[in-house]
């Protein structure tokens, strides 16, 4: 019976090997193998269900043992076994499989084939430098098979005295794998991998503190104790038990928001239990926390090519035999049962979270802090969850009150309204730091939102093209009524010049590491005399860029601030009375003729210059002087977080000098 052959792997059995089962992670060998024995486990339940096996079914368990000193692993179950032509055929001949057979034949008594067994096999010489299978089969008759290889295409295979059903495959653990003759790095992938497989999986036994150290106590110790909520009906479960599970998942995390319980079987084969994390403000350190399986067995927790993307903020676990699972991102980009996943997965989370604000309006208000950047992250990236979405997205003003939108539009519209028939959402990004002109909206009768969120800056761009009529604007990029204003204002009537003299003066003491755009408006003696504020345009894409929107040009501008002038304010009115006392106006040099020489034209051009810079020096010299004007410039720098260094320590002194004049002399 003894024979020596070569493992048949020809150009027509390899590449569908290669497509398939690609693996480029050593680790997952053990997978492998515990799946394969599995699957062994589970046929053998099959044919007991089915009748054609009458004989005693002993222990349905898969055992792992490890020899560290001899550095050898062995992975033994008590499934179907192999005889010697099934060997030949699915060990030898690497292109057959027999999953797709037993499956066809025992369909209605076996609901979950793992792998397709024979070929993961061959991940066990990724890290061992020889391969022993002892096996024998379930059949009446069979006799024991011993099957070696050294990894290259040469085996061995002879009769063996094994006397129980079942397989024990041994590796010889590399020296230069030799981690995996350690006791932990075994521990730590069969709890990856193994904690939900359908089969007791038994690693050594059970231990207990006892004089001073951990002892073996005579118990299995059972890898795979926590059940599988997945496979549960839901009318089974409370969520009590549902929080359980998160926490078996993630020991370390925050009790989740909400979850939703995934189960369908027709077009495809998909289970599985999602949760709504705390995500608060930062969407990249929570990826990547959606454990996939395929039929309990952990296959990976990236799954970024299987879900849309603002779904791997999630947690959870999805479970499916119908997603392919070593192959490239670009064959799953492609398959259509993956598409066909993720447009069923984003259709549950939409209809979760309408679900909850249809019938616990209160409790997703509760959470909503916690849950908006995973909302916003959703409605700008993916357009079917966002039209979805405009019905249950929430909106929070600054007193901490929420609304939808179509309920906030309705709330604002009769009051909020420009001369342009838009409806304008005032917002805030920081309520303390804007706090001033939140008041003033607040004087206004407006109402003032709270967006305060990572993706705000985006969000709000997408709402602008999603209500019809409204626009958004930040409630510190303008004064109030220019931000809704009502008719048309009459500009001051200020000469060129004259305009020009007011922007020498507030420029020369503000911050220079900025640029200005100064403006004269008319808001009244009771308004602030300097406001300043960003454009609405140029500060949220700057925002957008440097949140990666593809922008980048916007970021690399300097930050430009409006200085708005209130001239009805006393204390501007001072400041221009005096410049005109105490600064003499421009020189008015007459042009050059026409018909006048170029030498002529030169000296006239140059006379300007100079006139022109001279006058500018003494308004310069006028401002640094005039510590009411530095004062109201101050104290406008200081209400938006503008003032710092000298700059503040100036002031603070210039304050203090204040008191003194008005209390003690």
């Amino acid at each position: 019976m003894a024979t020596t052959g070569k493992i048949g792997v020809t150009t027509e059995n390899i590449f569908p090997v290669i497509k398939k089962f690609l693996y480029s992670d050593h680790e997952i060998f053990l997978r492998e193998l515990v799946a394969n024995a599995v699957d062994a486990t589970q046929k053998m339940k099959a044919l007991a269900a089915s009748g054609d096996f009458k004989g005693e079914l002993g222990e349905l368990a898969v055992r792992i043992e490890l020899d560290e000193s001899a550095k050898t692993l062995k992975v033994i179950d008590n499934g179907i076994g192999m005889t010697e032509e099934e060997v030949d055929r699915y060990i030898n001949q690497i292109a057959f499989s027999s999953a797709g057979e037993f499956l066809e034949k025992y369909k209605d008594q076996l609901s979950s084939i793992i792998g397709h067994f024979g070929l993961g096999f061959y991940s066990a010489f990724m890290v061992a430098e020889k391969v022993t299978i002892e096996t024998l089969s379930w059949k009446d008759g069979a006799t024991g098979v011993k099957w070696s290889c050294d990894g290259s295409p040469e085996y061995d295979m002879e009769a063996c005295d094994k006397a129980e059903r079942g397989t024990v495959i041994t590796l010889y653990i590399a020296d230069d794998e030799k981690e995996y003759a350690q006791k932990s790095r075994i521990t730590g992938l069969l709890d990856k991998y193994c904690k939900f497989m359908p089969v007791p999986v038994i690693f050594g036994k059970e231990q207990e503190w006892k004089d001073g150290k951990y002892a073996d106590t005579d118990k299995d110790n059972v890898i795979n104790k926590v059940e599988p909520l997945w496979t549960r009906k839901p009318a089974d479960l409370k969520d009590e038990d549902y929080n359980k599970f998160y926490r078996a998942l993630y020991p370390m995390g925050e009790e989740p928001l909400f979850h939703i319980h995934l189960n369908v079987d027709y077009p495809f084969n998909l289970t599985g239990i999602l949760y709504f994390p705390k995500i608060k403000n930062n969407v990249e350190i929570s990826r990547n926390k959606i454990q996939l399986y395929c039929n309990q067995m952990f296959v990976t927790d990236s799954v970024d090519n299987i879900v849309p993307d603002f779904l791997t903020l999630l947690h959870g676990v999805i479970d499916s035999p119908d997603i392919p699972l070593n192959v490239s991102r670009s064959y799953l980009q492609s398959d259509s049962n993956v598409k066909k996943i993720s447009t069923y997965i984003t259709k549950k989370v939409a209809d979760r979270l309408d679900e909850i604000f249809r019938n616990e309006r209160q409790q997703l208000e509760e959470k909503w802090d916690n849950l908006k950047i995973f909302i916003e992250y959703g409605m700008l990236s993916d357009e079917k969850f966002c039209d979805r979405a405009m019905k249950f997205c929430l909106l929070k003003n600054t007193e901490g009150k929420y609304f939808s939108i179509d309920d906030y539009k309705k709330a604002i519209e009769s009051g909020q309204t420009d001369k342009d028939k838009k409806t304008v959402f005032l917002y805030a990004t920081d309520a303390e730091g804007q706090y001033p002109f939140i008041e003033a909206a607040k004087a206004k009768g407006y109402d003032v939102l709270l967006m305060d969120c990572q993706l705000d800056s985006h969000f709000v761009n997408l709402l602008e093209t999603k209500i019809e009529n409204a626009r958004f604007a930040r409630v510190d990029s303008d004064s109030i009524d220019n931000l809704i204003a009502k008719v048309d204002k009459a500009k001051p009537e200020l000469s060129e010049n004259e305009m020009e003299d007011i922007s020498v003066l507030f420029k020369t003491v503000l911050p220079k590491e900025n640029e200005y755009y100064v403006q004269a408006e008319n808001l009244g003696s009771e308004a602030s005399p300097v406001l300043i504020t960003q454009s609405e345009f140029m500060r949220r894409y700057r925002e957008m860029s440097a949140m990666g929107g593809g922008m980048n040009f916007y970021g690399e501008m300097p930050a430009m601030y409006n200085i708005i002038v209130n001239l009805e304010h006393p204390l501007v009115e001072k400041i221009l009375t005096a410049k005109t006392t105490e600064v003499a106006p421009a020189q008015i040099i007459p042009d050059a003729a026409e018909d006048a020489s170029e030498d002529v034209k030169k000296t006239v051009t140059e006379a300007k210059e100079t006139a022109d810079a001279a006058h500018k020096s003494d308004l310069e010299a006028f401002a640094m002087n005039n510590e009411i004007l530095r004062q109201i410039t101050s104290l406008a720098l200081l209400a938006n977080g503008m003032l710092k260094g000298k700059d503040l320590s100036d002031f603070i002194a210039r304050s203090a000098k204040v008191v003194e004049d008005a209390y003690l002399k």
